[in-house]
């Protein structure tokens, strides 16, 4: 990671960190647990679960994982009968997000793009509410107030620049570097390798660095925009683009929690205590289609999707844990049990939500309604009620 003044220990020399980029991600990778369930040492990171003892924390976030992926894959085959229109899907990535997730405070505030589906659970948003938007019967049911999460961006890369917005509000609230843990605050971004290559991305990172907002910017990268792969978006490891905008960069290994987990902690803290800016790129790859309305086996190899099964994210910790005796069956079987009756809850629940009345399209519009709309939504209701009694 680059290093910046007044962040000791926060990152090697630049000349150790522009190493060569490698297809497992090259020297410069930050990882804490190997893909073959191997605890390993780093110099500038280390996993610190706080308050909670460590052994009860790694199991917490394999349960966060198989919940997360049984989100995805309940969904996905929900779109498949019909039930949802399109569905982005998470599959590879359930530790980076479960990571990033459970590294923020309640008084952080996440902006996310529209895959976050593992975040989203970890802030609280019910994923009813997300089959809800994919389901096309509501626009994101869920107030980003009562969470901290914001609302699902379709428009690619547009949330970086809402990110940015916000943190330099926080500043000006007065919530970045008191000293205060409880009071202290930053923002997360979070956007896909693609988007990367967004003007509006681009953009917030002028802004984040001009004005030392207390942003992170977390990217995903999956290794495919699409159908773009990642070596013809840049000739150069993402994360080394944060040089030129003067703030920090460093690549994580996306598919190890523990690693995403410190990484991302250690870059919230920077940015809650008024040091700025820092994009982390989490090394990892999509297992799946971009959507439901995607076909990867006309643009990639097998062989990759193969290579990428061995990193695993969730089978990695489940090695660690049965190998250093840390779960029982009974933990692994409880997990499977919760699993279950989550799936069942999302495919009951989905069948379930209702159709939107024609006349919510004018509810929140405004925060007080105002003569105009009134008008619009009172002659929208007479063209409707036009309809009754019609054979």
């Amino acid at each position: 990671m680059t290093q910046q003044p007044g962040s000791p220990g926060f990152g090697p020399d630049l000349a150790e960190v522009f190493g060569p980029s490698q297809s497992d991600g090259g020297p410069e990778l930050v990882q804490l647990l190997t893909p073959e369930g191997e605890r390993v040492e780093h110099p500038d990171f280390r996993f610190d679960s706080g308050d909670v003892p460590e052994d009860e924390a790694i199991r917490g976030f394999y349960r966060d994982m198989v919940l997360t992926r049984r989100i995805d894959t309940e969904a996905t085959a929900l779109q498949r009968h019909g039930e949802l229109g399109i569905w982005a899907q998470l599959l590879g990535q359930e530790a980076a997000q479960i990571g990033a997730g459970r590294a923020l405070r309640p008084q952080d505030y996440v902006f996310p793009t529209y895959r976050e589906h593992g975040v989203a659970y970890c802030r609280g948003v019910d994923p009813l509410n997300l089959l809800g938007l994919f389901r096309g019967v509501d626009h994101g049911g869920w107030n980003p107030n009562d969470n901290n999460f914001g609302l699902y961006t379709i428009v690619i890369g547009a949330q970086c620049l809402h990110a940015t917005g916000y943190a330099m509000g926080m500043q000006r609230d007065g919530v970045v570097g008191t000293g205060d843990p409880d009071r202290d605050a930053a923002v997360i971004a979070h956007f896909g390798d693609g988007a990367s290559s967004q003007g509006d991305v681009n953009e917030a990172f002028i802004f984040a660095a001009s004005y030392n907002a207390p942003v992170v910017f977390f990217c995903q990268n999956n290794q495919w925009a699409i159908s773009e792969p990642i070596e013809r978006q840049t000739r150069i490891p993402l994360y080394q683009r944060a040089l030129g905008f003067g703030f920090p960069g460093i690549r994580v290994d996306g598919n190890d929690v523990l690693a995403t987990y410190a990484v991302t902690q250690a870059a919230l803290q920077r940015a809650r205590e008024g040091q700025g800016p820092t994009f982390v790129e989490a090394y990892t790859y999509r297992m799946g289609a971009h959507t439901t309305t995607d076909d990867p086996t006309r643009y990639r190899l097998s062989d990759d999707v193969e290579h990428w099964k061995l990193k695993d994210p969730i089978a990695r910790v489940e090695v660690y844990l049965k190998r250093n005796g840390l779960a029982e069956d009974d933990f692994f079987a409880a997990v499977r049990t919760e699993a279950d009756e989550l799936g069942h809850h999302l495919r009951e629940g989905c069948r379930a939500l209702p159709d939107p009345s024609p006349l919510s399209m004018f509810d929140h519009v405004y925060a007080e309604m105002t003569d105009e709309l009134a008008a619009e939504r009172d002659g929208f209701a007479a063209y409707l009620e036009s309809f009754e009694g019609a054979h």
